[in-house]
C-alpha cells in the first residue's frame, strides 16, 4: 500500500486569482478532498473525478478525522479551508487527531501546510492600510474559549494599543459578543476610532462598512465579516483607513531628513538603551518610579528593574 498523504490547503478568498500556485496543485493531486460545504463550493471547478466530502459547520473533527483515515489508506487527501488554514483553521485539530494516532513527523502519513491569504490581510487590502503596525487578531467566538478569556484578550489588545482583526464577531445566536467587546475597547480607544467591517472580502457578496468604534456594534455584522479596529494613530482619509508605520517618529515628513537627536538605521531616542537613560536620569531629578510610570503607562515595576539594573552596575 502507497503511503498516504495529507495536504491542508489554505486557498485564501476563494477566487483563483488569489490561491496560490501551490494551493492549485495540492487540490489537483488529492484522490480525496474534504471540507466545510461552502468552501468546497469556491474550488468546485478544481474538483471533477474526485472524491468530495462535505461537512457542515460544527463537524470541524469529523473532517480531521475523515482526513486520516483516507490517508492512512494511502490516498491523498486535501482538507481545505478558505482563508489560511492554519490561522482558526483545521491545521491544528488534524496534528492533535494525528499525534493522538500515534503518528509522528516523518513516519506514514506525510503532511503538508499550504499557507493561504487570511481574512485580516484580505480585508485589509480593501479598505487601505490599517496592519501597517503592530496587531493582532482575537476570535469573539465563545464556543470553545471561555468569555473570560476573551475578554481579557481584548483588554490586554486594547490597552496595548494594538490594532485589532475581530474574527467570528457575531452569529444568528452570538449577538452580544461584539456588544462586550466594543464596550471593553471603549475603554481604551476614542469613540471616533476607524473601524473596518469587511464581509465576504474578494467574493461575489463582498461589502465594506466604514465607522466610528463607538457605531461599531451597530453595523451589519455577521460569520462572513471581519472587523478591523484601530490603534491611537489610524486615521480615515478619503475612504481609506490608514495606520502610520512609525517613520514620523524618527524622519521629517516632507523632507525625508532624521529629526534632531535621532540617527537613521539605529534606535529612536526612546529605544530600549535611550529609554533607560531617560528613566534614569528622571530619577536622578528625583522624580518617583510611580510618576515615570504613569508617564509611559507601564507598571511601576519596569522603572524599579531599570533603577535595580543601575544599581547593580554602580555596585
Amino acid at each position: 500500500m502507497s503511503k498516504g498523504r495529507i495536504f491542508l490547503v489554505g486557498f485564501g478568498p476563494g477566487a483563483r486569482e488569489h490561491m496560490s500556485f501551490r494551493a492549485r496543485q495540492a487540490i489537483e493531486a488529492a484522490d480525496v478532498v474534504i471540507g466545510y460545504s461552502t468552501y468546497i463550493k469556491l474550488v468546485q471547478d478544481l474538483l471533477d473525478g474526485k472524491e468530495v466530502i462535505k461537512k457542515g459547520m460544527t463537524e470541524e473533527l469529523d473532517r480531521c478525522i475523515e482526513a486520516y483515515e483516507h490517508a492512512r489508506r494511502g490516498k491523498t487527501v486535501a482538507l481545505v479551508s478558505s482563508g489560511d488554514i492554519g490561522i482558526y483553521g483545521m491545521a491544528g485539530p488534524t496534528y492533535e487527531v494525528l499525534f493522538q494516532s500515534g503518528w509522528r513527523p516523518g513516519e506514514g502519513i506525510e503532511v503538508e501546510v499550504v499557507p493561504g491569504t487570511t481574512a485580516l490581510s484580505a480585508c485589509a487590502a480593501l479598505v487601505g492600510a490599517p496592519l501597517t503596525h503592530d496587531f493582532c487578531s482575537i476570535s469573539l467566538s465563545d464556543l470553545l474559549t471561555p468569555w473570560p478569556v476573551i475578554a481579557r484578550r481584548l483588554e490586554a489588545a486594547a490597552r496595548a494599543d494594538f490594532v485589532i482583526a475581530l474574527y467570528n464577531p457575531k452569529s444568528g445566536r452570538r449577538t452580544q459578543q461584539i456588544v462586550e467587546a466594543s464596550r471593553i475597547l471603549l475603554r481604551h480607544r476614542a469613540p471616533d476610532t476607524p473601524v473596518a467591517v469587511v464581509k465576504s472580502a474578494y467574493r461575489k457578496r463582498q461589502s465594506i462598512q466604514m465607522t466610528r468604534l463607538a457605531q461599531m456594534a451597530d453595523c451589519e455584522i455577521g460569520m462572513l465579516a471581519t472587523v478591523l479596529v484601530g490603534n491611537s494613530q489610524t486615521f480615515l482619509r478619503d475612504g481609506l483607513m490608514i495606520t502610520p508605520r512609525g517613520y514620523a517618529n524618527k524622519y521629517e515628513p516632507l523632507t525625508g531628513e532624521v529629526k534632531d537627536g535621532e540617527r537613521a538605521g539605529h534606535s529612536l531616542g526612546l529605544g530600549l538603551d535611550g529609554w533607560k537613560a531617560n528613566v534614569r536620569d528622571r530619577l536622578a531629578q528625583g522624580q518617583t518610579p510611580e510618576e515615570i510610570a504613569r508617564d509611559f503607562d507601564l507598571p511601576v515595576n519596569e522603572i524599579e528593574a531599570v533603577r535595580n539594573e543601575e544599581s547593580a552596575h554602580v555596585a
